[in-house]
């Protein structure tokens, strides 16, 4: 069987989209099944040293990544126009599988399912155009929202499924008319390997939040609590990682009575120490984005032991984890007073969450450990997952990059 994967995001880039590809690439027995990937260049942040997966690497794509709005769109539109071009010369895919790094690439996934007759799946990271609309980028009932709301769902309705990430994204892909039983619903995942949990630190009550702080992410919530807090020696807050809404972070490191941190991407190696290194992982989500956007790092935090304190609304997929498991707090945003006073709470009562800990890893070895979160898209797209395959790169097909124990080869 020959299936192919298309996102911007893989090995060796850091970009959580990437590394949840990277797992499910590894995952399969390359005895058995073919798998290529075509990709952008790396160009997110940490670079990614473990040996590359056993897979075929078509980078494609003159324009890297940029967090810049025009230098993005350049850098999607001329991904798309190499991974067209890489997809077309690369043999027949049984299977093709499309991400949402860019948007409406999933469109590629449909042209060859018609094209070659392959079968095409949408893995949904984020909802376009829902989530830019949400964030205002686009201008609801603009030409922009209807133009890639309207060829986003003709490419999900002519797929042979649709992979969400919580049953708040599946509720909003149905809003959008695509089928309830063509939605599979499979949530991210973390390394239990990688992130082990540790016991819990002494000192003041430390806060961490890790990864991207975009626009999707509520600050100002966590942004007034520090303030609040300011000058309180029983709280640390340490933010690991970029974004555009870190720079209000930065003015608040600044000044060393707010007790809070700032520092860049971590490697994927480094994660679990800092996460340990907390007692409460922060996720943070505006109210309008439950369901367009699904934080990843919350499976990172139970991987870690550490119970979720989640700033967002109670309807998204980790108030509704939070809520099934016991395994951390949810806090409105915009509830300044009850984050602060929950905090106060937490400082004293270490028994808390320690027990909060407990569940929070219980509940990560039994639905999100990373074997089971990857069998659940193999399962979806019909190929049986393997574990972790032996580091044996299929033979070249003559086009691209080759992945081959941990080296590239241009042809």
């Amino acid at each position: 069987m020959n299936l192919l994967f298309i996102n911007q995001f893989f090995w060796p880039d850091t970009a959580a989209t990437g590394q949840l590809l990277t797992d499910v690439a590894r995952a399969v027995h390359p005895g058995s099944v073919l798998v290529t990937v075509v990709c952008g260049r790396p160009d997110y942040g940490v670079v990614d040293d473990s040996p590359a997966p056993a897979v075929v690497i078509l980078q494609c794509g003159p324009a890297r990544f940029s967090r810049g709005k025009i230098r993005r769109v350049i850098s999607y539109a001329s991904f798309v126009a190499g991974a067209a071009w890489k997809a077309a010369r690369a043999p027949r895919a049984d299977v093709v599988v499309t991400l949402t790094t860019p948007p409406l690439v999933s469109l590629l996934g449909t042209a060859l399912k018609i094209a070659r007759r392959s079968r095409h799946y949408t893995w949904e990271m984020d909802v376009y155009p829902d989530i830019a609309t949400d964030i205002g980028v686009f201008r609801k009932g603009g030409p922009a929202d209807r133009i890639v709301g309207l060829l986003a769902d003709w490419s999900r309705r002519r797929a042979d499924g649709v992979i969400a990430l919580g049953e708040d994204m599946k509720e909003r892909l149905v809003a959008r008319g695509i089928p309830a039983e063509r939605i599979h619903v499979c949530e991210n995942w973390a390394d239990g390997e990688q992130i082990r949990s540790e016991p819990m630190p002494a000192g003041a009550l430390k806060i961490h939040y890790s990864g991207n702080f975009g626009m999707a992410h509520d600050l100002e919530t966590i942004g007034g609590a520090i303030e609040a807090l300011r000058g309180d020696d029983r709280f640390q807050f340490s933010f690991v990682g970029g974004g555009p809404r870190l720079r209000k972070l930065d003015v608040l490191a600044a000044d060393p009575a707010n007790h809070v941190g700032v520092m860049g991407y971590c490697s994927r190696n480094e994660l679990g120490a800092r996460l340990g290194a907390a007692h409460l992982g922060l996720v943070t989500q505006l109210p309008q984005t439950a369901g367009s956007v699904v934080p990843s790092k919350t499976y990172g935090i139970m991987a870690a032991g550490r119970p979720l304190l989640y700033v967002g609304p109670k309807n998204a997929t980790p108030a509704r984890i939070i809520q099934r498991f016991r395994c951390g707090w949810q806090v409105d945003p915009g509830d300044v007073g009850g984050l602060v006073s929950l905090l106060d709470r937490l400082a004293s009562q270490r028994d808390e969450l320690e027990a909060a800990g407990r569940r929070a890893r219980a509940a990560f070895e039994e639905q999100y450990n990373r074997p089971t979160g990857v069998a659940r898209i193999w399962e979806v797209i019909g190929v049986a997952a393997h574990g972790n395959a032996a580091d044996k790169a299929p033979a070249d097909d003559g086009c691209g990059m080759q992945a081959q124990r941990g080296r590239k080869r241009a042809c």
